[in-house]
């Protein structure tokens, strides 16, 4: 199996070893190390120091619409997992890459209410989350960006296999929203990667082998992006024509201003209202521009250029604005 190219803490070697363990970690009453937050404790995290910036995964909202999101984007040419459910009461749909994910989140008829506070924030790019392979090591980016983090979540989505079902187990550290004005930013810890990195689930129609760009748009581009340099170190941040970015493992992070983002997306820019910052944009890295040029044109998805790549915009994603580059 592939995964990311850094690991998910130690890999079981089969998938009930993996099940197992996630269940050891989640079974209440069972001794644990832990922190007076709730974080798993690591005996040597402090001697390691703090997580470096690494995309995990991205979250686009689709709120109800599930089937209708599904449809859109493996219009696009992407491979989606079978819909799974979280014990939380969401939905989800994933597209899997080599080294990070594309989740469609949202929830099934009757469940709205099960989990209120997600779907405050209106349909699109609506999350990036971070790589996390020692929670204990992700509580000193929190105390390091001089935030206050919620308590950590343990939660479980049934996955099945050819061997059976299991369930992919994760603990999230959520933090506030702070910069931008829709979505939210947390770290995520696979307990159990295998389960998502699975090898038939990383081949697409259009050739991505990974989200290699995740953009913001604003009027103050480098307060966008604030929080992140306070959590992963001064110096981070490095300026950009029209805004600033940073490198997040196998993609970038990047904040626009207005301007920047109009002339770059011209009329498929979906930019924020006038005071606003939000997640506006995604560049998936493929391994051919003429793969992703077959699978829209099989599919009639209408799209332009975008500089050497290609450009599909927001009414055809959900709201978020795609790229596709080698």
């Amino acid at each position: 199996m592939q995964y990311p190219s850094t690991t998910f803490g130690e890999v079981q070697s089969n998938n009930e070893a993996g099940s197992i363990a996630a269940e050891r970690e989640l079974q209440p009453g069972r001794p644990a190390n832990r922190q007076g937050n709730g974080m798993p404790e690591s005996e040597d995290s402090h001697q390691r120091g703090k997580l470096p910036a690494e995309l995990d995964h991205v979250i686009v909202l689709v709120h109800g619409d599930l089937d209708a999101a599904a449809a859109a984007y493996q219009s696009l040419g992407f491979q989606l997992t079978p819909r799974g459910h979280h014990s939380l009461g969401s939905s989800n749909n994933l597209a899997i890459f080599k080294n990070n994910y594309l989740e469609l989140l949202g929830y099934e008829a009757g469940k709205k209410q099960q989990r209120p506070e997600q779907w405050h924030d209106p349909k699109g790019l609506s999350g990036i989350v971070w790589r996390c392979p020692d929670p204990a090591r992700a509580q000193l980016n929190v105390e390091q960006a001089g935030v206050k983090a919620e308590q950590p979540l343990d939660f479980v989505r049934p996955v099945e296999t050819g061997d059976g079902v299991f369930d992919a187990a994760f603990t999230v550290l959520h933090l506030p929203r702070e910069g931008f004005d829709y979505g939210r930013t947390f770290f995520c810890h696979h307990k159990t990667p295998e389960l998502v990195y699975r090898p038939e689930w990383q081949v697409h129609a259009n050739g991505v082998e990974n989200i290699s760009e995740f953009v913001f748009c604003g009027d103050d581009p480098r307060g966008a992006l604030d929080l992140f340099e306070r959590m992963f170190g001064p110096g981070l941040l490095k300026e950009i024509p029209g805004g600033f970015g940073f490198d997040a493992a196998e993609a970038r992070v990047v904040a626009l201003d207005r301007q920047a983002a109009s002339e770059r997306y011209g009329a498929d820019a979906p930019l924020p209202e006038a005071g606003k910052t939000q997640m506006i944009g995604l560049v998936f890295k493929t391994k051919s521009l003429a793969q992703a040029e077959a699978a829209l044109n099989s599919s009639g998805v209408a799209f332009g250029t975008a500089g050497d790549g290609l450009r599909v915009g927001p009414a055809h994603a959900f709201g978020v604005v795609i790229e596709f580059s080698e």
